[in-house]
């Protein structure tokens, strides 16, 4: 574990920290200039974001955008910059700036194995204790690893009980106003300290259900689960049918339980239907797991298996799995969106700061790292660490200011390679951005972080116009009833691009009618939709 502290004082950081407190001054108290229902009114910067802006689907709705020089902090273009609105994933920019903060690059989850009572010969007389620390990206490979080191150590035979240890963080495991509908959707995990991803996107809390289709109709479909579980059951009540029928199948869990629910029809010959869904209590589903691989290794455990006990100081250790480095783990988090690393890293930082692993203690921990950078947190609200909840409020001035403020942090790089790349068709490169901006300026340009809910829409990070210098901006979209205002954001990041905004050359957006046609998107951050989402 890790903590980086370093007192930052050079002389382009004296300027950026000048331009900050402009831009922290108009966020307080505004700047002169038109209103915000006023159309174009000049054929500068200005002009040509307010144009952009005059986009009918946002009628009736709300637009914070800043736009800044990233060298000095200067103020380059500021539309209601002060105003509180719903960031959705833009909230991960404080968290993981804070994360790398708080817990240093190299910071790793542990994950261990140990043992109380005494040992004879291959047989353990006391208790086994799996202890979390909030790993997300734990696989059930990493279970059947840390097993197999429990039978390499020569342990056999349990006859006490199996513990899962998740102390590390509290015992809630949901965030403040996630939307009950969300159950078992895998963007909406529970969070422990003690859980188990199902794949390598990390998305921790969850379970791949697949159904395919029987070979004749009238049968069920062949259900698989990964990983292979008992924790979970299965309840299929769906038929295959006919070739060229409908295909209506869906997957859910049952409210409160951990039974999948398998209902509807598939055709003969259909693609099979998978869905990634979230468990019910984390801690006994990766305790399930590792009961399994301990078996599976000739370790047999006599006793029942408990949950939530706290691991006695004297317990002794026997096998221990760490994750990657926090520098990593940022890609697969914020290429990716990944709420749950959000939540699992708030929980840690409150840990690392005050010993207590819950939300009030990582977002106050969180809130004290920003007012240390500089940002008024006294104009904002942090609900949790992903943006899943709708009570985050953050004006695009304080996003734009915490951007300006980190460049010269020592994790910086690190931090800043996380970020989605406008038009890189690698997903773990481009991100939620992999198909925006596409044949454009901004394309392998433009570095940001995105955001989606119903009516939310945000992007925030930096891009290098056509004269070499580089920007900072942040677009916060809200109230809209469009499904999608991405490329209202777009516009904006490609005419920086395009521009020399120094020397006042602005390449205006296309005309409407002429501007290339965003694909369809879901009401969600596209980071969020499985198997593959309209990014």
């Amino acid at each position: 574990m890790t903590r980086t502290t370093q007192t930052r004082k050079s002389p382009a950081v004296r300027a950026t920290a000048l331009g900050l407190a402009a831009l922290l001054a108009w966020t307080v108290q505004g700047l002169a200039g038109a209103p915000a229902d006023a159309g174009p009114s000049d054929t500068g910067l200005k002009g040509a974001i307010d144009e952009i802006l005059t986009d009918p689907r946002l009628d009736g709705g709300a637009a914070g955008v800043v736009v800044a020089d990233a060298t000095t902090g200067a103020t380059l273009y500021q539309r209601d910059g002060g105003d509180r609105l719903m960031p959705a994933s833009n909230t991960k920019i404080p968290t993981s700036v804070a994360a790398m903060a708080l817990l240093g690059p190299d910071h790793r989850f542990r994950t261990e194995v140990l043992a109380t009572g005494r040992r004879y010969a291959d047989t353990l007389h006391g208790d086994l204790y799996l202890r979390g620390t909030g790993d997300p990206t734990t696989l059930a490979a990493d279970y059947d690893r840390l097993a197999a080191r429990v039978a390499a150590a020569g342990v056999r035979r349990v006859t006490g009980r199996l513990v899962g240890d998740d102390t590390h963080f509290d015992a809630n495991r949901l965030g403040r106003s996630w939307a009950a509908d969300d159950e078992s959707s895998y963007y909406s995990a529970q969070i422990s300290a003690l859980t188990l991803a199902p794949d390598t996107d990390y998305d921790s809390g969850t379970v791949i259900v697949e159904a395919a289709a029987a070979g004749a109709p009238g049968q069920r479909p062949a259900v698989t689960l990964t990983p292979r579980n008992d924790y979970v059951r299965v309840d299929n009540r769906a038929t295959t049918v006919g070739s060229g029928r409908p295909d209506t199948l869906t997957i859910e869990r049952a409210h409160g339980t951990n039974t999948l629910v398998i209902s509807g029809e598939i055709p003969v010959g259909a693609s099979p239907t998978k869905e990634w869904i979230t468990v019910d209590e984390p801690t006994g589903y990766a305790t399930a797991v590792f009961a399994d691989a301990l078996a599976a290794h000739g370790v047999r455990v006599e006793g029942p298996t408990r949950l939530g006990l706290r691991t006695p100081a004297s317990a002794r250790p026997v096998a221990a799995h760490e994750s990657m480095p926090l520098r990593q783990l940022m890609h697969p988090f914020m290429k990716l969106s990944n709420n749950m690393h959000a939540e699992a890293l708030t929980k840690a930082v409150g840990y690392e700061v005050s010993g207590s692993g819950s939300w009030d203690a990582g977002l106050a921990a969180v809130g004290a790292y920003l007012e240390k950078e500089g940002v008024d947190t006294s104009r904002l609200r942090q609900a949790d660490g992903s943006g899943l909840s709708r009570m985050n409020l953050f004006p695009a001035g304080q996003l734009a200011a915490l951007l300006l403020a980190v460049q010269d942090a020592p994790w910086y790089a690190d931090w800043y390679a996380s970020l989605p790349v406008a038009c890189d068709p690698d997903r773990l490169v481009g991100g939620t951005l992999r198909r925006r901006m596409c044949d454009t300026p901004a394309a392998l340009n433009a570095r940001a972080k995105t955001g989606t809910l119903t009516g939310a829409s945000a992007l925030s990070g930096y891009v290098t116009d056509a004269a070499g210098r580089r920007l900072v901006y942040s677009v916060v979209l809200n109230n809209h009833l469009a499904s999608s205002v991405k490329d209202v954001e777009d516009a904006i990041v490609v005419t920086l691009a395009s521009s020399d905004t120094a020397a006042g050359a602005i390449t205006g957006p296309a005309p409407r009618a002429e501007r290339r046609a965003a694909p369809p998107a879901a009401p969600l951050e596209c980071g969020w939709l499985k198997p593959e989402a309209p990014c």
